[in-house]
């Protein structure tokens, strides 16, 4: 299946933010457990489920979008650019969903100020930390998702097949050595992968894997095995999570090609809407069989269609994906794409937390669902 970018808006403009204070983020140092379980500390995956701590968890929540496209052509790291969609007040109406999780969308050129992003480097990665202590603060996990990356060098201005090989071990580097005393911030590699021209084919995970050159891209590429060993080497054992091909929809070979992971602590993430080619021979129990209770699911975005604000979308089919992940055993973890007004499909009409469309039905699941 496919999700292509066109909900994406990149051009953004904002009035000058304010840097969040520097900080080592949450205290805790990451240890791995026993047999090689992970973080113990911290959240770990044991078996098909994810711990934080002696604790089961479910990861219920949101994406929050803006810190992948604003940076590049605004003064701000947000979208809104005033930051109200990125503090204490949203964070009030996402505890008021039950919301424990909140996936970050990240630009590789912002996070290490390549190609003359606007709001880069010191800038951008304070306002990003301000953000994830925040959530911190209030029992919400922070997911950190490399979504935009560069284009054979050029500046990062959306979503790319595969990760560069130039840049994003670099940024995951550095991302891990600053959190790796966070062991409550997870990492999610790379938002969609669509390797060898979105093929399902053994040349797409190879490629996805091992990097490397690959089919139809002009650059070399990052696998996601070089990037678990930049994590790693950083010396960060928090949870990673990591798409599979398709725009992370297809899961079928996850495990053949799982990348090594010293720190045993590598959950598959999996991206389902209703455009993602589902027919009677790929069905949506299909794409994610291929791990299911084998390694724990977290479904980075699940949606339903694009929606106008105010419009009534009845929720079916992020309905039949919360069923499907909620009858796992055990039951596996979601996040909704998105917590915007115009980043589609949207959950809410403004930032008091109003749901619109298929936020109406995920916010009732939410509250109704144990987690």
């Amino acid at each position: 299946g496919q999700w292509l970018e066109f909900r994406r808006v990149l051009f953004r403009s904002g009035t000058t933010g304010t840097a969040g204070a520097a900080g080592t983020g949450a205290a805790g140092t990451g240890v791995a457990g026993a047999g090689g379980s992970g973080n113990a500390t911290g959240v770990h995956v044991v078996g098909n489920q994810i711990y934080d701590g002696s604790k089961v968890i479910r990861l219920m929540g949101a994406s929050r979008p803006g810190g992948e496209y604003s940076c590049v052509t605004g003064s701000n790291v947000w979208d809104p650019a005033d930051g109200s969609g990125n503090n204490a007040a949203t964070i009030t109406q996402m505890l008021a969903w039950k919301i424990n999780a909140v996936r970050i969308p990240m630009n590789e050129d912002c996070w290490l100020s390549l190609n003359g992003v606007k709001t880069g480097g010191a800038t951008y990665q304070s306002a990003i930390l301000t953000w994830v202590n925040l959530l911190l603060q209030n029992n919400i996990y922070p997911i950190l998702d490399l979504h935009w990356t560069e284009n054979n060098g050029a500046k990062a201005t959306g979503q790319q097949p595969m990760p560069d090989l130039a840049h994003a071990p670099t940024f995951w580097s550095q991302v891990a050595a600053a959190y790796a005393n966070s062991p409550k911030v997870i990492f999610d590699l790379f938002n969609e992968p669509y390797p060898d021209n979105n093929m399902e084919a053994t040349a797409a995970w190879t490629c996805w894997r091992d990097g490397g050159t690959c089919t139809g891209i002009a650059y070399q590429v990052a696998g996601m095995q070089s990037m678990v060993t930049a994590v790693r080497n950083a010396g960060a054992n928090n949870l990673i999570l990591a798409g599979g091909i398709e725009y992370s929809n297809d899961l079928t070979q996850w495990m053949t090609y799982k990348p090594t992971d010293p720190g045993n602590n590598l959950a598959a993430s999996w991206h389902v809407y209703p455009n993602s080619n589902y027919t009677s021979s790929h069905t949506l129990i299909m794409d994610a069989n291929g791990v299911a209770g084998m390694v724990p699911i977290v479904a980075t975005e699940i949606g339903d269609a694009n929606c106008t604000a105010g419009s009534t979308d009845n929720g079916s089919f992020i309905t039949s994906v919360m069923t499907y992940l909620d009858g796992l055993n055990p039951p596996q973890s979601y996040l909704a794409w998105s917590w915007s007004t115009d980043d589609q499909p949207i959950l809410i009409s403004n930032y008091n937390g109003t749901a619109t469309c298929e936020g109406t039905t995920y916010k009732a699941h939410l509250l109704a669902t144990p987690h």
